[in-house]
C-alpha cells in the first residue's frame, strides 16, 4: 500500500478490498455469519411471539390491563415505528462511526428493551419498550448488512446474505412453538409464560453480544475513514488465520483502489448519490421492498383469521400452521441462495418475485373455487413463500451492494424503513379489513393485491437489476472518495458506469456498464 498527501487529506492506494475478496471460505467467515447473522432470528422470534401471545396478554390474570387489539394494533405499530426510526437514526451513525461500534450498541439497545418488556407492569411500559425494541432491531439491519457485505468474499456474498436474512424465519418457527408452550397454563401461570418469552430473547441477545466481540470493524470502512494502518492489521490477521487453516499460501490479490480519505459524508452527498446518480437503482430498491412487504402482509397478516374463519382451525392450533409456513420461508433462501451467485442476480431476483406472484394468483383462484383445505392452503402458502422469501432477502442484498461504500448503511436504512412502514402500517390497515370480513371475495382480493405488486417488482428487476454477482463492491459502485482518475472526472461511479477492471476487484480501469 502506498500513500501520497493531498490538500484535502491523504490519498491512499490499497489492495485491501481485493485481498478480502480473494479469500477462500474459512472458519473465520463462519464466525462472521454466526456473530452478525443471528440477529434476524431474534427479530423473527419477537414479531411472531407478540402476535401469538396477544390472546393471553388480554386475559384476566396476565398482569397487564391490555386488550388483544392493543397488542396486535398499537403495540405492533409502535414496534414498526421504532424499527423505521431506528434504522434511519442508527444507519446514519453506522456510516459515520463504523460498523462494529453500531452493531454492538444496537444489539445492547435491543437486549435492554426486550428484557424490560418482560417485567412490564402497565400498558404504557409495554408500549414504550416495544418501541425501543424495534428501535434497536431497526439499527441492526443497517449495521449488520453493511458489515456482512464488506467482510464476505465476492464469490459468496449473495448466498450468505440471503441465508442470513432468511434466518428470520427460524426465529419465527421458534416463536410459534414457544408461544404454544407459553400459552399452556398447565405449564406456566398466565402472568409468567409471556414474560419468559421476552426474557429468552434477552438471553439469546446476550449470547450473540459475546460472540460479536470477536468480529472486527470493516477494513473497507477503516480504509476510507483514514484508519488504513488498522485496516491493514485486521486484514493481515485474517489472512494468517485462513492460511493456517488451509495449510497453503493465499493467491495473489488482483487490483488496487486509490481513494481520498475523509471522515464523513454529508446528507446532501448521500441524497444526491442515491436519488440522482443512482436513480434507477433507487427505483429498483423501492419496488423490491414494497412488493415483498405487501405480499407478506397479504398472506401472513391474516393467516390465523383465514384458518379459523374458513376452516374452523382452533385459534390455539394456528401456531403449528405458521411454523410450517415459516420453514418454507427459511428453505427458500437456503436452497436458492447459491444460484444468485452463479445464475446471477437479475435472473434470480426477477424470477423469484415473478414466480411467487404467479403462485399467489393461483392460490387465490383455488381459494375462490373452494377446493382448498387448511392443509392444502398452507402447502400453497409454503410454495409461494419459498420463492418470495428468497426474493425478499435479495431486496436487502440489492440495496446493500449497489450503492457506494459511504452511503451503504444509510441506503439500507432508508429502503428498509420504506418497506417496513409499508408492510407494517399500510399493509395491516388494508389487509385486516379484507381478511377480517369473512367473505371469500375479500380475501381473494387481498391475495391478488399482494401478487400484483410482487409481479410488478419482478418486472422492474428484470429491467433494472444490477449484475453484481461475483463482483467487488467497489466494482459495482465506485466509492465517493475514489480518486478522480479512476472514474473519469468526479470520483463517483454512476449507473452508466462504475470503474472496473478485468479482474473485477476494484482496480483502476475503463468505465463499464453495470446495469
Amino acid at each position: 500500500m502506498t500513500t501520497a498527501h493531498a490538500g484535502t487529506g491523504r490519498t491512499v492506494t490499497s489492495d485491501i478490498p481485493a485481498r478480502l475478496d480473494r479469500l477462500p471460505w474459512s472458519r473465520w467467515h463462519w464466525t462472521i455469519v454466526f456473530g452478525l447473522g443471528t440477529v434476524w432470528i431474534l427479530d423473527g422470534l419477537e414479531v411472531t411471539v407478540v402476535g401469538n401471545i396477544a390472546s393471553r396478554l388480554s386475559e384476566p390474570g396476565s398482569g397487564l390491563p391490555i386488550t388483544s387489539g392493543e397488542v396486535t394494533g398499537l403495540a405492533a405499530a409502535l414496534y414498526v415505528a421504532g424499527a423505521c426510526s431506528g434504522a434511519l437514526f442508527w444507519g446514519r451513525l453506522t456510516d459515520k462511526w463504523g460498523r462494529k461500534k453500531l452493531f454492538m450498541i444496537t444489539l445492547a439497545v435491543y437486549l435492554g428493551a426486550t428484557a424490560l418488556t418482560a417485567i412490564a407492569f402497565d400498558t404504557w411500559w409495554f408500549f414504550l419498550f416495544r418501541f425501543l425494541t424495534g428501535f434497536g432491531i431497526g439499527g441492526e439491519y443497517a449495521a449488520i448488512n453493511s458489515a456482512i457485505d464488506e467482510l464476505i468474499p465476492k464469490e459468496y456474498r449473495g448466498r450468505v446474505d440471503l441465508m442470513i436474512n432468511g434466518s428470520f424465519w427460524l426465529g419465527a418457527v421458534g416463536g410459534s412453538l414457544l408461544s404454544i408452550v407459553a400459552l399452556d397454563t398447565d405449564i406456566f401461570a398466565a402472568n409468567v409464560g409471556w414474560r419468559l418469552t421476552f426474557a429468552l430473547g434477552a438471553v439469546l441477545a446476550l449470547v450473540i453480544l459475546l460472540v460479536r466481540r470477536h468480529v472486527p470493524e470493516s477494513p473497507r470502512w477503516l480504509l476510507i475513514h483514514g484508519r488504513d494502518d488498522e485496516a491493514e492489521r485486521i486484514v493481515s490477521s485474517i489472512e494468517r488465520k485462513v492460511e493456517e487453516e488451509n495449510g497453503e499460501p493465499l493467491p495473489r490479490p488482483e487490483g488496487e483502489i486509490t481513494i481520498h480519505q475523509r471522515r464523513s459524508v454529508s446528507f446532501l452527498d448521500i441524497g444526491r448519490t442515491v436519488f440522482s446518480d443512482y436513480r434507477r437503482r433507487a427505483i429498483l430498491g423501492f419496488s423490491l421492498f414494497i412488493g415483498q412487504a405487501f405480499l407478506y402482509n397479504a398472506i401472513t397478516f391474516g393467516f390465523g383469521a383465514i384458518l379459523t374463519t374458513f376452516y374452523d382451525v382452533p385459534s390455539g392450533s394456528t401456531g403449528y400452521y405458521f411454523a410450517v409456513i415459516a420453514l418454507g420461508n427459511f428453505f427458500g433462501p437456503l436452497l436458492l441462495g447459491k444460484l444468485f451467485d452463479t445464475v446471477g442476480r437479475r435472473v434470480m431476483i426477477s424470477g423469484t418475485y415473478l414466480l411467487s406472484g404467479l403462485l399467489l394468483f393461483g392460490t387465490a383462484w383455488l381459494f375462490d373455487q373452494g377446493t382448498l383445505s387448511a392443509s392444502t392452503l398452507t402447502a400453497c402458502w409454503c410454495a409461494v413463500l419459498f420463492f418470495a422469501s428468497a426474493g425478499a432477502s435479495s431486496a436487502y442484498l440489492t440495496v446493500s451492494e449497489v450503492f457506494p461504500m459511504e452511503t451503504r448503511a444509510m441506503s439500507i436504512a432508508f429502503f428498509y424503513a420504506i418497506g417496513t412502514a409499508a408492510g407494517g402500517i399500510s399493509g395491516p390497515l388494508l389487509f385486516a379489513d379484507l381478511t377480517g370480513t369473512g367473505k371469500v371475495g375479500d380475501t381473494v382480493l387481498a391475495f391478488q393485491i399482494g401478487a400484483t405488486l410482487m409481479c410488478l417488482a419482478g418486472l422492474t428487476a428484470a429491467l433494472l437489476a444490477v449484475r453484481a454477482e461475483r463482483r467487488s463492491l467497489e466494482d459495482i459502485a465506485t466509492p465517493l472518495t475514489a480518486a478522480d482518475d479512476q472514474t473519469g472526472s468526479t470520483g463517483r461511479g454512476k449507473e452508466d458506469g462504475a470503474y472496473a477492471s478485468g479482474s473485477g476487484s476494484g482496480a483502476t480501469g475503463s468505465r463499464t456498464a453495470t446495469t
